[in-house]
């Protein structure tokens, strides 16, 4: 890791756990819940955190243009032609923190400019209810910071065989194509789990191997942070067409396919779908 990216990415922790105290807050009280579409919950933690974030990135990264779910739309064409952008989720699991199940995570993450495209470069995915950070990126050694402020490095299952693997599916956006992939590849354990990005890390720290979501699978929102701490830790993070997100000009909508995997099992996903 460059002094750079090991002081930007420090910072970046920083930000994120002061923002899972906010959200520890909020959730700790009678939140307001509002709804943008649909079903598509925002709480007082989103809009809060929100802005907690976004002020601190912008403080202490001058210039770097910030793609943020709460931030107003007609902002995030800044991507296009950046050579660094953050992508920052305040809440990753709405769903769940109204459910008070533990399940969210405050993500961000950086991409960077590679030959006309956004990639993945640094993430940091923080969880406040358990108080379990994630962090890391390519080239990066994706770690673990336990309560203490200890670190261990993580790395995928070396899982071997498809039906031993643990496979993780959303709580509250399964769909029957997933359960067919998973039946297909013969995989035994299907196990549910909130949070997009929980569930990447879930598998670049070894406690599950498969993560496939089809039709709406997010936006690069929740997908910039756990991707990078997926190749970081050893794991691969693919769309339909096997091949990473664009974050400078992709869609902003990731749709059709993601499958996050560790290395022994991410062609039997693709094989399945």
């Amino acid at each position: 890791m460059s002094a750079q990216d090991d002081a930007a990415l420090d910072e970046m922790i920083r930000i994120a756990r002061d923002a899972c105290d906010l959200v520890r807050v909020h959730y700790a009280s009678n939140f307001d819940v509002q709804y943008k579409t649909g079903d598509d919950p925002v709480t007082s933690a989103d809009t809060a955190a929100n802005a907690l974030v976004c002020g601190a990135l912008e403080k202490s990264f001058p210039g770097v243009p910030i793609v943020a779910e709460e931030n107003d739309p007609t902002t995030f064409d800044v991507r296009r032609d950046a050579s660094e952008c953050f992508f920052v989720d305040p809440l990753d699991g709405t769903r769940e923190f109204v459910a008070r199940n533990g399940e969210f995570a405050v993500m961000i993450g950086l991409a960077r400019a590679e030959r006309g495209t956004g990639r993945a470069a640094l993430g940091v995915v923080a969880a406040p209810d358990s108080g379990r950070v994630f962090a890391g990126g390519p080239g990066v050694p994706s770690f673990e910071i336990a309560r203490d402020g200890s670190r261990r490095a993580i790395s995928p299952r070396k899982t071997i065989s498809v039906r031993d693997a643990r496979a993780v599916i959303s709580r509250s956006r399964a769909t029957q194509e997933a359960y067919e992939a998973f039946a297909k590849m013969g995989v035994a354990r299907v196990d549910k789990l909130g949070s997009a990005g929980l569930k990447v890390v879930a598998i670049a720290c070894g406690e599950a191997d498969v993560w496939v979501q089809t039709g709406h699978a997010g936006m690069l929102w929740d997908a910039c942070g756990p991707e990078a701490i997926a190749l970081g830790a050893g794991a691969r993070y693919a769309q339909g067409d096997r091949t990473p997100p664009d974050y400078a000009r992709g869609a902003l909508e990731l749709r059709g396919l993601v499958v996050a995997a560790n290395d022994a099992i991410f062609d039997a996903a693709f094989a399945a779908l």
